[in-house]
């Protein structure tokens, strides 16, 4: 771990980028059809539970990596294992969102180039980003939150300008009732973006203000939530079910409709532009646990050695884990939800905190 401090609110800012980054890019939640919208709210409000259990465990060992209490809690051989476990999804994670990069920018405006260097270029930027620390990501974070909103809000305003939102396309509302939408929320939006920020217990021991941890990664989630649900509505009053489903990236289909007074249109750079920063920061939070949990796990004393060996690991990944966008797409919605996201977010940390519970209880008596 290395000697640094960050504020509440550069977490705040962090997690808000993170959990927005490329869940902005892909037709999230639209098994529910309509009723998307309703399927991420849900997800957000749900996922707070699987966020307490998160702080929970940061509250019982607020000094110690998720590495290292793991050990305390399980022992040393399964602590480790299972340690090394979430490492791996890390940087397997961190190998998606870089797919969705490459496969964005190769869609958007570079059709040519091979997915390889897209990559490769924005790993080199995110290695040397992760080598000068903690401190540095947040504060780039602070520097580009604000410029990302201030997209956000320019494009939702040109949008209305432009007369494109349909409120019809929203209805009817639960046309197939309520069980659609929880089978949604409890194997899609629950887990994916909401309860990915359980690669923030690697990051918590560098608050400064421990007290606040939990009303910031609330707060946090909240905000993000919203975005998602306003971005969903926004998506499916525009398109329509129909083209948002088969959209490989609706929100970019959503800018490019925009035309204001016959001159103000192509607007994708803008797009690009906030997909970039977000997907740049959940890359960066996704490497960087992965860099100082393989330090702790292994006892390298220093992590930035590790960043170029685990990055070429991620940029490999990112080519080879799907032949094709339809492909990733379809096991990144589909498949990794349940042979990681459930057991990964939800299962493994309600039995350490379990665990956690009567250990500590135990030495309380004592």
């Amino acid at each position: 771990m290395e000697k640094a401090k960050i504020s509440t609110s550069q977490l705040f800012i962090l997690m808000v980028l993170f959990e927005l980054g490329s869940a902005l890019l892909v037709p999230l939640a639209i098994d529910a059809k309509q009723d998307a919208w309703l399927a991420i709210l849900l997800g957000m409000l749900i996922s707070l539970i699987l966020l307490f259990v998160y702080h929970q465990l940061y509250w019982y060992y607020p000094d110690l990596l998720p590495t290292q209490y793991m050990q305390r809690i399980l022992g040393k051989g399964i602590g480790t294992i299972l340690g090394f476990i979430y490492i791996l999804y890390f940087m397997y994670d961190a190998s998606r969102v870089l797919r969705d990069f490459g496969e964005m920018l190769l869609a958007f405006a570079y059709p040519d180039t091979p997915l390889f260097i897209a990559n490769a270029l924005l790993m080199l930027v995110i290695i040397y980003t992760i080598r000068k620390g903690i401190e540095v990501i947040v504060r780039s974070g602070e520097l580009l939150f604000l410029f990302m909103y201030v997209l956000a809000i320019i494009g939702f305003i040109l949008i209305i300008s432009s007369g494109l939102i349909h409120v019809a396309n929203l209805k009817p509302v639960l046309e197939d009732g309520m069980l659609p939408v929880l089978k949604v929320v409890f194997t899609q939006t629950l887990y994916f973006p909401f309860t990915e920020v359980i690669v923030f217990t690697m990051i918590l021991p560098y608050l400064n203000n421990p007290k606040k941890a939990k009303i910031t990664m609330f707060c946090a989630t909240g905000l993000s939530g919203i975005n998602l649900v306003i971005t969903m509505l926004i998506n499916i009053s525009v398109l329509g079910v129909n083209l948002t489903s088969r959209s490989q990236f609706p929100l970019l289909s959503t800018v490019q409709t925009i035309q204001v007074a016959d001159f103000l249109e192509r607007l994708d750079v803008f797009f690009m532009l906030a997909m970039v920063i977000g997907i740049f920061f959940k890359i960066s939070v996704l490497f960087y646990a992965a860099v100082i949990g393989t330090a702790n796990l292994f006892k390298v004393k220093s992590p930035s050695r590790l960043s170029y060996p685990l990055g070429l690991v991620v940029l490999f990944m990112s080519i080879t884990i799907a032949s094709n966008v339809q492909e990733h797409l379809h096991e990144g919605l589909r498949v990794v939800i349940f042979i990681l996201h459930i057991p990964l977010f939800a299962i493994i940390p309600i039995l350490l905190l379990l665990i956690a519970f009567l250990k500590n209880r135990k030495k309380l008596r004592g």
